[in-house]
C-alpha cells in the first residue's frame, strides 16, 4: 500500500517537536499521563509555558487530555510516533561524504532511469553533468 505524502502535515508535526521544552513534555509524557502541575515540578518552566506548549502538542495531534475534574490530564495520542521519531533523532547515524565524481554518477544513474531506457543520455547531457551545470 503507497504511503501519502503530505508535506504541509509533516511540517508541522516536526514543528511542534522542535523546541527543547516540547521535547520534555513528550518524554515525560511517554512514561504516562501527567497534568500540568505534574510537569511543572519536572520540566524548567512555568504552568502558563507549559500549557501553551502542551497547546501547540495538542493542535499537531501528539497530545490529547482526558478532564478529572477541574484538572486536565495529558497523555500522548501517539505514542508509537513519538517513540519512533525521538528513537530515530537520537540515533548516531554518520553523515556521508560524496566526491563530485559520485555525485555525477548518481545524477546520470537518476537521468537514465527517469528517461527509461538502458542507454546512456545524450553526448550533450553527459558533457553538462561532467561540467556539473544541470
Amino acid at each position: 500500500m503507497p504511503v501519502s505524502f503530505e508535506p504541509q502535515a509533516i511540517a508541522e508535526l516536526l514543528k511542534a517537536l522542535s523546541h527543547p521544552t516540547r521535547l520534555m513534555i513528550v518524554q515525560e509524557l511517554l512514561a504516562g499521563p501527567k497534568c500540568v502541575s505534574d510537569m511543572e515540578d519536572l520540566l524548567p518552566a512555568r504552568q502558563a509555558n507549559i500549557s501553551q506548549h502542551l497547546a501547540v502538542l495538542r493542535y499537531s495531534r501528539l497530545v490529547d487530555y482526558a478532564q478529572d475534574g477541574a484538572l486536565r490530564c495529558y497523555y500522548l495520542s501517539r505514542p508509537r510516533l513519538v517513540r519512533d521519531l525521538l528513537a530515530l533523532a537520537v540515533r548516531d547515524e554518520p553523515s556521508v561524504k560524496r566526491s563530485p565524481e559520485q555525485i555525477r554518477a548518481e545524477k546520470l544513474r537518476i537521468e537514465t532511469a527517469r528517461r527509461g531506457r538502458a542507454e546512456k543520455p545524450s553526448a550533450r547531457s553527459r558533457a553538462a553533468i561532467a561540467k556539473g551545470q544541470s
